[in-house]
């Protein structure tokens, strides 16, 4: 493993099987092993091409939806020995600015379609913006328009081969990735080749993944679970993996991209499979293919639907649980020939990784009893990119990495999750820090105090509810569309809260502090189905 790196293992599976499918999309661009290798080569020699080609460690900001494009331009990134930080679409311009200015990009690569919000952050931090051309030949090269000078005059590689004077290290952070967090600013992950390198052998162990294995992306590329799961530890087993052809998920292709790919598995959030349960009760198909396995995670999977899903589809659902922060997956339950799955847990640790569940002093709690989940492994990053000097030092402490979920492990090791001491929202497995919500709640004119906070919702998981009080007391007209639009305008659709209370006080406590929790109970009244669940 210490000398192990995603490239060493992507460039092993195409020399294992150079003619197998690698990626799809349906009715556009099929492309083997051999010639996604070659693309990524030819990518990677001219990003790094001339006196401002890209040097080891510089950032790429990568601005695309879920296109094949991305996936090459990704991994040449990382294969020139840079480091990649894609980026998701929908962010504001405003968001757009943080992200690429706290990365260190030297560089934003879109699609053809572009991203108007993501170039005008580039534009204001003169940033160079270059396009990748849409792929319509599987022998490629990808065309590439707007490199840093000479770069665009520098001719592709004629066999499509990189000469870097240095190959890719198992040290060389090849991932940026934000994680979002209770402070004000989410903090940077900087993830390592051997970090991706042996998450992807976690996740192809505990899976079994093999070269005949293939499935449908339903998630961004630009978060970690599509990213790492269904993607690269498809890559690296020789496996197949197709992407939608509208660049996102759709649930009335997506049965249709499965059988056609002869997908074995997929993996998605629970919400995702909610849709996918909805429409097979409204509009079920013809025909399913055989799965081995369906994976869930990001979010908590409800029994209920966990067994729903099994009836509908006829294979074996598996919860996972995993973090940014550990490259993905930290624990999982397994297939059905390596141990019972138990609903309601997310499993025993994946592969090489240590999993416990420890005390404040950093002890291991008994068997079924509470504490802070806790990891180590080789997929676990370093350390966060942070000006807070005590960030790592508190994330690290007593030599593991604390989640900030609280759970307990039972006496064959799968882990419950029961509670979070991190007060992030947990939206559909986008996780939403609050206080960047409060942040921009507090940027209008006419709002006094703000605070936002998760409460449960059916189909997400958690939704955002917030309460303001407007400047001047309650009498100032301040509707919940206004904070709303306002809203819209300065954070990306998926942190926009779906209810607003206007109130002329805000519960706190002795002290005078203002606690979520309290905020939450204080102001959201659940359904009365809800309330009966409880």
């Amino acid at each position: 493993m210490e000398a192990l790196t995603l490239t060493s293992l992507l460039k092993a599976a195409a020399a294992a099987f150079p003619d197998r499918r690698a990626i799809a999309v349906h009715g556009k661009i099929d492309l083997t092993h051999a010639a996604l290798d070659a693309l990524v080569d030819a990518a990677a020699e001219r990003l790094a091409a001339g006196p401002d080609g890209l040097r080891p460690g510089q950032t790429v900001a990568l601005c695309f939806p879920n296109t094949v494009e991305l996936v090459v331009m990704f991994l040449a990134v990382i294969r020139a020995r840079g480091v990649a930080a894609p980026l998701n679409p929908a962010y504001t311009q405003e968001e757009f600015e943080f992200y690429l200015s706290d990365s260190g990009a030297r560089l934003l690569v879109t699609g053809a379609d572009g991203n108007a919000p993501a170039q005008a952050a580039a534009a204001k931090l003169a940033l160079p913006h270059a396009v990748a051309a849409t792929l319509t030949d599987a022998a490629g090269p990808l065309g590439l328009a707007g490199l840093p000078d000479t770069q665009d005059d520098h001719p592709a590689p004629q066999n499509g081969t990189v000469h870097h004077e240095n190959e890719n290290e198992p040290s060389d952070v090849a991932l940026f990735l934000h994680t979002s967090g209770t402070t004000s600013r989410p903090k940077g992950v900087p993830l390592t080749q051997r970090n991706l390198a042996a998450s992807v052998q976690n996740i192809r162990g505990v899976y079994r993944f093999v070269e005949t294995d293939a499935t449908v992306v339903t998630l961004p590329l630009f978060h970690v679970h599509g990213l790492m799961c269904a993607l690269l530890s498809s890559l690296a087993s020789g496996a197949s993996v197709a992407l939608p052809a509208a660049g996102r998920f759709s649930a009335s292709t997506f049965w249709a991209d499965m059988l056609a790919l002869g997908a074995t598995w997929y993996t998605a959030v629970p919400t995702i499979h909610q849709i996918i349960l909805d429409r097979h009760a409204s509009r079920p198909e013809p025909r399913y293919p055989a799965l081995r396995f369906v994976r869930s995670c990001s979010a908590s999977l409800a029994p209920v639907i966990l067994e729903r899903l099994e009836a509908a589809f006829g294979a074996p659902v598996l919860e996972a649980y995993a973090m940014t922060e550990a490259s993905h997956m930290m624990t999982s339950n397994p297939l059905p020939q390596d141990g019972p799955r138990k609903p309601g847990s997310v499993g025993r640790a994946a592969g090489a990784m240590e999993v416990a569940v420890l005390d404040e002093a950093g002890n291991k709690v008994p068997a079924d009893e509470r504490g802070e989940v806790c990891i180590r492994g080789a997929n676990v990053t370093g350390g966060y990119k942070t000006a807070d000097p005590g960030a790592n030092a508190a994330a690290f402490a007593h030599g593991w990495f604390h989640t900030g979920d609280i759970g307990v492990m039972d006496g064959e090791g799968y882990v419950r999750l029961v509670g979070r001491i991190k007060e992030l929202i947990n939206r559909g497995g986008e996780k939403i820090s609050p206080i960047e919500v409060d942040s921009v709640l507090l940027g209008h004119p006419d709002v006094a105090q703000a605070v936002s906070f998760g409460v449960p919702d059916d189909k997400y998981g958690e939704e955002i509810h917030c309460a303001v009080i407007p400047r001047g007391g309650a009498a100032v007209a301040l509707g919940e569309e206004e904070v709303v639009a306002f809203c819209r305008k300065n954070l990306a659709a998926f942190k926009v809260p779906k209810k607003v209370y206007i109130a002329d006080d805000l519960p706190k406590t002795a002290t005078g502090k203002i606690q979520r929790r309290i905020v939450a109970q204080h102001f959201f009244v659940p359904t009365a189905a809800a309330a009966a669940k409880a």
